[in-house]
């Protein structure tokens, strides 16, 4: 009578006995060639001999260990758990293996392991057969640790050495007497290649040869699974800008030069949110771009002449957290402040522009749009600055306005016509029919949940990106920057003497802001500095120093004349001391009507 985890041997073939059914049926594994259990009846097995666990080991070749080691039982209890839930349907094979698609679906890994696992742990009925082998140890010849140090030295470099030159380098310092013969015994180059290939690390080799960097930009394994991966849901802003490959003109026809492209993309449907287009980067771009993230872009194109509808490009949020590389503004403490708002801001490691490869593919995409058109008013070509070649400033003929003309059609045409074909649709959103577009994309997870948008109006935006430095309470106001400036209800401030951290737009000296919850607007108490820029404040007070210091050295010679002339006054006035000190008051009542003055009839007299 056959009974569960029997193991039966028929012709050189050995099965498991894993569920006996009512109906005469036997569920079985094949042992030797490790196949899915199937059904079989008692009669198949006739004259079928039965044998023990050690010879099932003995004849398949597998080795179990009695004992694990910590790694190796982190191992086998991770393996057995990816497959023990299946193990509950052994007698139902669509249940089984549905269950396995739903675990490997849910690990992102194929089923096809999976299977291999649970037959496997079905036949030794043991989940110490998915330990890791141990690894024996053997001990390399002389002329192996002869090659695996020329490896190391030699390849294994940035000088990038190849295998005939540090098989060279190997026999030199290894194979050669002091008078630099070679030793008659010495490995052939064909043992050298054949070390390498066997012990090659190809992470290895790129990391030393070319770079960290290099590697992580060029080589590493892609084995993430995409957008959805790095931003499952809207509200992932990527920053980065670009020089344009064009030159323009002012308005009088003068070449100015190539302006700065700054652009934020969304990394989950990659539309373009804002843009900002000038002459002056740093923070000045960055205020500017993100204060067209804020801005109705409706209202925007209607300033350009360019008509759309809403559901074309309907950004005017911020996003709860910004990518960026390390760019001086990017990592500057203006734009950091963005975290007042609840922003996070992650700075990507230099030299990494995989990683934002969003915006990278962007910039790419919106030159190559207006270049064919473009030909011959100033684009630059692959021949720029080669001996040589053309000089493109002079084929410049659009101004700043014109272009941002191109660079917001540009923009449009990316958002709404641009074919997402590898974007990883939901059945929600195939079922929605969502078109494959940016626009589209970014509206439908908006209608879902804009948690990720962060809704601030301009005026605290700006106020929240203003330079801050340390101010000085006092009894003469709020001391910024050389200036006083007050506000009512802070008169204990001022007594106290207290210290403050204050917001100024270095354009305007009319006001600064006291950083609270609200941003406290103080106003300038000194008018004539009103209007001013800080720099033109700055230079005005060095104009005014520089004016009054001129007068510094007569100031001084008038003191030493005045000295002199008091001086000669008091020697000629030939008088002794005072000789009697009482009834000053009589002595004074008559010096006052002996000099005093009719001024009507002084001034009748001329």
């Amino acid at each position: 009578m056959l009974k569960t985890n029997d193991l039966l041997k028929l012709d050189s073939v050995i099965y498991r006995v894993l569920a006996c059914c009512e109906d005469g049926r036997i569920l079985t594994i094949d042992c030797t060639h490790v196949r899915a259990p199937k059904y079989m009846y008692a009669i198949e097995l006739d004259g079928a001999i039965s044998i023990s666990e050690v010879e099932l080991r003995t004849e398949t070749g597998r080795i179990i260990y009695e004992h694990l080691d910590p790694k190796q039982e982190q191992e086998c209890n991770r393996r057995y758990a990816r497959i023990s839930p299946a193990l509950m349907f052994l007698n139902d094979a669509r249940k089984r293996y549905a269950v396995l698609a739903e675990t490997a679906c849910s690990l992102h890994m194929s089923r096809r392991q999976l299977k291999d696992d649970l037959n496997l742990y079905l036949v030794y009925q043991n989940k110490a057969v998915f330990a890791p082998r141990l690894r024996v140890n053997t001990d390399l010849s002389m002329d192996e640790k002869n090659m695996r140090w020329a490896i190391n030295k030699y390849y294994y470099t940035r000088f990038g050495r190849s295998i005939p030159e540090t098989y060279l380098a190997m026999l030199k310092d290894r194979y050669c007497d002091s008078n630099g013969s070679i030793f008659p015994c010495h490995p052939s180059i064909h043992q050298f290649r054949y070390f390498f290939k066997k012990t090659r690390k190809l992470q290895t080799e790129y990391i030393s040869r070319r770079g960290v960097k290099d590697y992580q930009m060029n080589h590493r394994p892609l084995l993430g699974s995409g957008v959805q991966q790095f931003s499952p849901a809207i509200g992932t802003g990527m920053l980065d800008s670009t020089v344009c490959d064009i030159y323009l003109v002012d308005s009088a026809k003068h070449v100015v030069g190539r302006p700065l492209l700054t652009v934020c993309v969304d990394a989950y449907s990659s539309i373009c949110t804002a843009y900002s287009l000038s002459w002056q980067g740093g923070m000045f771009s960055i205020r500017n771009m993100l204060l067209n993230a804020v801005t109705d872009k409706v209202e925007w194109c209607n300033r350009f002449g360019i008509h759309i509808d809403s559901h074309e490009w309907d950004c005017q949020s911020l996003m709860t957290t910004y990518i960026t590389d390390k760019g001086s503004e990017f990592t500057s403490s203006n734009f950091e402040q963005l975290s007042e708002l609840g922003i996070t801001i992650i700075n990507l490691p230099a030299f990494r522009p995989e990683l934002k490869g969003t915006v990278e593919k962007l910039f790419c995409l919106i030159q190559e749009s207006f270049k064919p058109y473009l030909k011959g008013h100033g684009v630059i070509e692959t021949d720029f600055q080669r001996r040589g070649g053309h000089d493109y400033r002079k084929d410049a003929s659009l101004t700043l306005e014109e272009f941002e003309k191109v660079i917001i059609r540009a923009i449009i045409n990316y958002n709404t016509k641009r074919v997402l074909a590898s974007f990883p649709y939901t059945r929600e959103m195939l079922d929605k029919r969502v078109p494959p577009y940016a626009a589209s994309i970014w509206n439908y997870a908006k209608s879902i949940s804009a948690d990720g948008l962060v809704v601030v109006d301009k005026k605290r935006l700006m106020l929240i990106l203003l330079p801050r430095t340390k101010g000085k309470f006092s009894r003469k106001g709020l001391v910024v920057n050389g200036l006083r400036y007050h506000h009512d209800g802070y008169i204990e401030h001022y007594l106290r003497g207290d210290d403050a951290i204050v917001a100024y737009n270095p354009d305007n000296t009319s006001s600064v802001y006291l950083v609270t919850d609200d941003y406290c607007e103080f106003s300038l108490i000194e008018a004539r500095f009103a209007d001013m820029s800080f720099d033109e404040k700055d230079r005005f007070v060095k104009d005014i120093r520089c004016f009054v210091g001129g007068f510094r050295a007569e100031a001084l010679q008038g003191k030493i004349n005045l000295a002199n002339d008091i001086e000669a006054i008091v020697a000629n006035a030939g008088h002794g001391a005072a000789t009697n000190i009482k009834n000053i008051r009589e002595t004074r009542e008559i010096e006052r009507v002996d000099t005093h003055k009719d001024f009507v009839k002084e001034a009748a007299n001329g």
